[in-house]
């Protein structure tokens, strides 16, 4: 019922590629016999309205149990190896009552666990007899936020049929933007290709052997794909679109990408774990500027900070307060400028860097600098200062031979004049790759 137009969509292409996972090819033949095989296990072992944990990753016989939970009105937790050190935390908020770890060789294993799932959230679920699903945020700032969706909601965005494509998950299976990758697939017969090792050069062979059209990946991943030039050892021909999303793109970045793929379009991406992923329209291939909304989505912006109203919005957290307004908007705590139609994320009002008055948005100072000779990265946040309140602290990943000392001497007199004093950072540490960004490949400003 709540599933059928992707059932359609593989009876419709049966003999269509459906996941490519480990080089091994599902069509959607195969993605419909391994619901049936998941329907009848979630049919004969777990309550409708229950809470169900699922451990796993893309794959044709982890979408089908995605799909027989959701069939079955479960409220779905996704998760992955990389929230590992999480898990227990997650379970216990989500108050998960199954769980079904499944693995790239279709192995299974279900537990019953001593999870509660009384919660007021939950039971606006189960009044109307729907399925739900719960994200987590990453925890970048605090600890992670349990988003609770009704899971209808989002499907409804995909019932109208995408374009065909052959499309990376670069985003990950617990990820609001994994999940609407792998819906915008299967809702038009295209082809969900899965990638386990996430490094450019991995990502990049399988663009090739697999003639991937779309790749959606974060700025983070562009940079080091930029850096390491693995772009030039593979025929990446067969691409037609590279999006980017999940944290703002340094213009230098930008600039370094759209010549590298003049015939690529480019496009920015946006989307929270609260809301689900609006459609948008970057000006052009270059810019930063972009369109938001789309069917179901309505923006505004307030004190500077985009607010939202969503079809697929959240129904709240189960362990934080609610973040609407009393009129229902979602407050995103993103910072913006506007144009027109068009907004320009400046950075999370969190991060921002107040200095005697004076506000820094750490994104915007990251790309001043990455114009700088020799800096391959660099991480900008604040800490507090008994003078001032806060300073400007940065992460530099290099690829000179400078000392710490010789670096900041060179870093101030290329920042002098250029940018506020207040901008330039006052404490320097040179770090890693593995330092500056977090395993889903995000700039880590911790």
């Amino acid at each position: 019922m709540f599933i059928d137009f992707i059932l359609d969509s593989a009876k419709k292409y049966p003999n269509n590629d459906a996941f490519v996972l480990n080089n091994v090819h599902s069509t959607y033949a195969d993605l419909l016999e391994d619901y049936n095989t998941a329907l009848k296990f979630v049919s004969e072992n777990i309550r409708p309205n229950t809470v169900v944990a699922l451990e796993s990753d893309f794959s044709s016989i982890s979408t089908a149990f995605l799909l027989a939970l959701a069939e079955n009105r479960n409220i779905i937790v996704p998760l992955t190896k990389a929230v590992a050190h999480k898990k227990d935390d997650f379970l216990n908020i989500s108050k998960a009552e199954y769980i079904i770890n499944i693995d790239d060789n279709k192995n299974i294993q279900f537990n019953k666990l001593n999870g509660d799932s009384s919660h007021e959230l939950y039971d606006i679920l189960k009044q109307c007899n729907h399925p739900g699903i719960v994200f987590f945020s990453s925890g970048s700032t605090g600890e992670s936020k349990a988003a609770v969706h009704d899971f209808v909601h989002i499907l409804d965005k995909f019932k109208v049929p995408r374009k065909m494509k052959r499309m990376i998950t670069f985003l990950m299976f617990d990820h609001m933007g994994g999940i609407n990758t792998l819906l915008h697939n299967l809702s038009g017969g295209g082809c969900v290709i899965t990638v386990r090792e996430r490094s450019p050069k991995a990502v990049l062979e399988i663009v090739q052997n697999q003639k991937v059209q779309v790749l959606p990946v974060s700025p983070t991943f562009i940079n080091l794909m930029i850096l390491s030039e693995a772009y030039k050892q593979f025929d990446l021909s067969s691409l037609e679109t590279i999006s980017y999303g999940t944290e703002v793109m340094p213009e230098n970045t930008l600039e370094k990408l759209n010549e590298i793929f003049p015939n690529v379009r480019l496009v920015q991406t946006y989307g929270l774990s609260e809301l689900g992923v609006l459609d948008t329209k970057s000006q052009a291939n270059n810019s930063l500027w972009v369109k938001l909304g789309g069917a179901g989505f309505e923006t505004r912006v307030r004190n500077n900070m985009l607010e939202i109203k969503a079809h697929s919005a959240m129904l709240g957290y189960l362990n934080a307060p609610s973040p609407y307004t009393e009129d229902g908007w979602f407050m995103t705590m993103d910072m913006v400028e506007q144009d027109g139609e068009y907004y320009k994320i400046l950075g999370r009002k969190s991060e921002i860097i107040n200095i005697s008055g004076e506000k820094v948005y750490p994104a915007e100072v990251e790309s001043f600098f990455m114009k700088m000779d020799g800096v391959e990265d660099v991480a900008i946040k604040g800490e507090q200062n008994p003078l001032i309140g806060n300073m400007v602290t940065a992460k530099f990943k290099i690829n000179t031979n400078e000392t710490l000392s010789e670096f900041k001497k060179r870093m101030i007199a290329f920042a002098k004049g250029k940018i506020a004093d207040y901008k330039i950072p006052q404490k320097v540490r040179l770090v890693s790759d593995e330092e500056i960004h977090s395993i889903r490949l995000k700039k880590d400003r911790k």
